[in-house]
């Protein structure tokens, strides 16, 4: 349609809102259409005609540039049953975040649905979206193509056919079930990506991460990325390798890390090794030895004390400088092996003290059991207890109304609901909402009688997490 039939049709428009008749504006051929009819039928053929024109036959033509979407991919769960959106949305309206959507997800997820996509949809740039979305986040990044998304083996052959995120979640699952041909696969195909790429292609291989993997992680020192170079050298650490310690001149990151840490003794009888913070002099040296702690790796650290990991670890003298204690787990989780990180949280839980450590930093490298057993420790004293807000790795729905009842955190909320501290109300929301994505369903509804019973409002934002989770009453809830 071009601009002169544009406006014809615009001035016919305009003759038939003010009620006139538009048959002498018409263009020829559409006399001839309507004229053997009477006038009210000729202005009827001829407004049927325009409508056809403007609306169907000559709609604008899409740019050359436009191209067209496949459509949204359907996910290997059902959706949320329509029923209990209106609970869900409620849930996602009070979740701040992306981190707090994403544990929504992880709630609904658990008990075998997904949700609607005009829901919620996961960021493409968020990483830790429940796998089951994987097809959705290679649909929003809007890769060209239409590749398999899973529908077949990932091999060297099929690499090209999976979209990135459907490629990670078959890596990741390739790792637990043969890590030699998912090592094969990254070791193949992983050279020629980018360099972003490559370090979450490494990343992977914590998974079924073992001796098999040594040489292919050694032949990474040489790769152009030092994102790559120090991922695979604390994937190195976690399996007891590293390389050369330095010969502890000023350009050993690992001898100035050791600067920064002071060998002791104690024991009057049976003397034994210590290791503690040294006192710091200045906020650049806090910076700086921050900076190591990052870049450096347990077992170095280890060795230029002459000990093993575990040895290091037990030797710390936890409680000395708390942003020290933080430090080391990071290290511990970072570069530490299994045996260290589990020795690590095993002490500790034995201590009974610094559970925050896990929570922040140990927590992704624990177990199902000691992650249960971190989280029940925490539940038992308060001091922690809002530390549990920034767990993660945690899974959804097994929290029982005991572990609630058998240490002060429930008679803490309690309190919390019922006084006038804004700062103790807004803690006790937060711990509501980590509650909602832990408990089951029959502790979510016992703990929202609870709280309702102490005094907050049944329509609490803050419970809504938790009135979305006793909903779900089971694996798979009816439709």
């Amino acid at each position: 349609m071009n601009e002169i039939e544009q406006t014809g049709l615009a001035t016919m428009r305009d003759c038939w809102i003010t009620g006139g008749t538009t048959f002498d504006l018409a263009p020829a051929a559409w006399k001839e259409i309507a004229a053997s009819a009477s006038p009210d039928e000729r202005e009827r053929r001829l407004l049927a005609i325009a409508a056809q024109a403007l609306d169907i036959a000559l709609r604008p033509a899409a740019p050359k540039a436009l191209n067209r979407r496949p459509p949204l991919p359907e996910l290997a769960l059902p959706m949320l049953p329509e029923r209990l959106r209106p609970l869900l949305r409620a849930a996602l309206k009070h979740a701040a975040d992306a981190r707090s959507k994403t544990r929504v997800a992880t709630l609904v997820a658990s008990r075998g649905f997904v949700l609607h996509p005009m829901d919620w949809m996961p960021a493409p740039s968020y990483q830790e979206s429940p796998d089951v979305y994987a097809p959705w986040v290679d649909w929003q990044a809007g890769v060209d193509g239409e590749k398999q998304s899973r529908r077949e083996q990932l091999t060297a052959e099929t690499w090209d056919d999976f979209y990135p995120a459907a490629r990670r979640t078959a890596l990741a699952d390739l790792r637990r079930t043969a890590p030699a041909l998912a090592r094969q696969l990254i070791e193949a195909k992983g050279s020629s990506e980018p360099a972003e790429v490559r370090v979450a292609l490494i990343e992977l291989m914590t998974f079924g991460l073992g001796a098999d993997d040594v040489p292919f992680l050694k032949s990474l020192s040489a790769d152009r990325s030092a994102r790559v170079r120090e991922m695979a050298a604390r994937l190195l650490a976690r399996l007891g390798e590293h390389g050369n310690p330095g010969d502890g001149g000023a350009e050993d990151p690992t001898a100035e890390l050791a600067a920064f840490i002071t060998e002791g003794k104690s024991g009057f009888i049976r003397r034994r090794t210590t290791y503690a913070p040294a006192k710091l002099k200045s906020p650049a040296q806090e910076r700086r030895r921050a900076e190591l702690f990052e870049t450096c790796n347990l077992v170095e650290l280890a060795a230029r004390f002459g000990v093993t990991e575990s040895d290091f670890i037990a030797a710390w003298q936890f409680g000395t400088d708390n942003n020290a204690d933080i430090l080391v787990a990071r290290m511990v989780a970072a570069s530490g092996s299994d045996a260290a990180v589990t020795h690590m949280a095993d002490a500790l839980v034995a201590e009974g003290g610094k559970p925050a450590l896990f929570v922040l930093h140990l927590m992704p490298r624990l177990d199902s059991r000691r992650k249960r057993v971190l989280v029940r420790l925490i539940l038992k004293d308060t001091q922690y207890l809002g530390a549990l807000t920034l767990a993660e790795g945690v899974e959804a729905g097994w929290l029982e109304w005991g572990d609630l009842t058998n240490g002060q955190t429930l008679p803490a909320l309690r309190s919390a609901v019922a006084g006038n501290d804004e700062p103790l109300k807004r803690s006790a929301d937060q711990i509501l909402e980590t509650m909602g994505l832990l408990a089951t369903a029959a502790t979510a509804e016992k703990l929202i009688g609870d709280v309702v019973a102490a005094g907050m409002a049944p329509a609490a934002p803050s419970l809504g997490l938790l009135r979305l989770n006793a909903s779900l009453a089971g694996p798979r809830t009816n439709t």
